[in-house]
């Protein structure tokens, strides 16, 4: 197979071809977990969420394929008994998934009781096999050569009822997964890349080790902008009021206002309420309807006098953005290691994030393994939870780049990832 995509003679595929049944009782429920206890092999399961609608990431339908027998589309949000539910996580659980883009989907489904045992992912091991592009509907259309209908990919799936187009386009995304699979696993077999592949998908299984991050406001976009401390003070206030009422509505915070209404209301310091309304800069669906929310928190913020830090403190290593003119040793590390890694991904066409995280990195760079010899780096590296595979690709050329003592050329050196 061409690494080339397929799209001047794809088939359209507009229509689930399996039957596809509706789940919002116990009943029907019950009905799909008879259907799994009788079936033997990997289901192929999606989620659809409201991102950019309701507030967090929560699973407002589920879909679950049986291979060659029935599409089932679940409704999370309807009044399920705990019985009920309980069997069907059960059953679903048991079974090997075949999912696209895992990362994506299995927060939002643990928070339903659904957890994989086993991860198939056709979107990880078309990285892995170096497609150029990775999106179900490209890779579809490469291996299948069908054409998927994807004009509903960011509509609100809160709502209810769902549109008998929305879920067409909900089934259509588990109705090709099965024959996928079989297409990227053989090529997996065929490229002897099936044990990469396994490494990757026991990976998605491990727990999250990632710090909840703290002063989340921080994040917002234009905060650089915003120089003294009074001012920061001010966006956190406006920043939390939102966040609580973002909760409180089951609303996207940047639906009620931007990033960008908060930072213009604090640049601008209004005095009064009316020159809060009066900011044509201060915008968004309930920039009005909110306005005494908006107000309080900004007074709030304004009379505070426990002010914010202008920078907080890093407890991991610097930004590496600024290691040329800091740490320059670091840096020649950092872009050697780079180039070596690049130049590796190109002989491999696997990415390069997916080859080692560019975290580990930087982390190694920054402080290097003491003795700097392959048995303390591959524990270091172990340590990480970086695979086996990787560890074997990657083990020599770190020892050089982190021996470096001096940027390679500049013609070498690749682009951030």
């Amino acid at each position: 197979m061409s690494d080339e995509t397929l799209t001047s003679d794809s088939t359209p595929l507009n229509e689930p071809r399996l039957p596809v049944t509706f789940i919002e009782s116990d009943s029907a429920v019950n009905h799909l977990v008879e259907d799994l206890r009788g079936y033997d092999g990997p289901i192929c399961i999606d989620a659809e969420r409201a991102s950019g609608f309701r507030y967090g990431q929560k699973a407002y339908l589920i879909q679950i394929a049986i291979p060659a027998s029935k599409i089932y589309l679940i409704d999370p949000t309807a009044d399920f008994s705990k019985t009920s539910w309980h069997a069907l996580a059960e059953s679903a659980n048991s079974k090997p998934w075949i999912i696209h883009a895992a990362t994506q989907d299995l927060a939002c489904l643990a928070e339903c009781d659904l957890v994989p045992t086993q991860i198939l992912d056709t979107e990880l091991a078309s990285r892995i096999l170096g497609l150029p592009r990775v999106a179900l509907g490209t890779i579809t259309e490469h291996y299948l050569n069908l054409k998927l209908a994807k004009e509903h990919s960011a509509v609100d799936w809160s709502i209810r009822p769902l549109p008998n187009a929305w879920l067409d386009y909900a089934a259509l995304d588990v109705d090709v997964l099965f024959d996928l699979w079989k297409c990227v696993e053989q090529d997996l077999i065929d490229r002897d890349r099936m044990i990469i592949a396994e490494q990757e998908f026991a990976f998605l299984l491990l727990p999250s080790i990632k710090e909840v991050k703290t002063d989340r406001w921080r994040a917002m976009n234009g905060l650089h902008e915003i120089k003294d401390q009074r001012s920061l003070t001010v966006a956190k206030y406006l920043w939390e009021a939102r966040e609580t009422l973002a909760i409180e509505k089951d609303i996207s915070p940047g639906r009620l206002i931007p990033d960008s209404a908060i930072i213009a209301a604090v640049k601008a310091a209004p005095r009064t309420k009316s020159e809060l309304a009066s900011l044509r800069t201060f915008s968004g669906r309930a920039s009005r309807t909110y306005l005494d929310v908006w107000w309080k928190a900004l007074s709030d913020g304004t009379a505070d006098k426990n002010l914010v830090e202008l920078r907080v403190k890093s407890t991991g290593i610097p930004n590496h953005r600024n290691w040329s003119q800091k740490f320059p040793e670091a840096n020649a590390r950092l872009l050697t290691c780079k180039a070596l890694i690049a130049k590796l991904s190109s002989e491999l066409k696997i990415p390069s994030e997916n080859i080692i995280s560019p975290e580990v990195i930087r982390g190694l760079c920054f402080e290097p393994p003491t003795p700097l010899d392959f048995g303390t780096l591959e524990s270091i590296l172990r340590s990480k939870r970086v695979r086996e595979w990787q560890i074997k690709y990657v083990s020599d050329i770190l020892l050089v780049g982190l021996a470096a003592t001096s940027p390679p050329e500049p013609e070498a050196i690749p682009e951030t990832p």
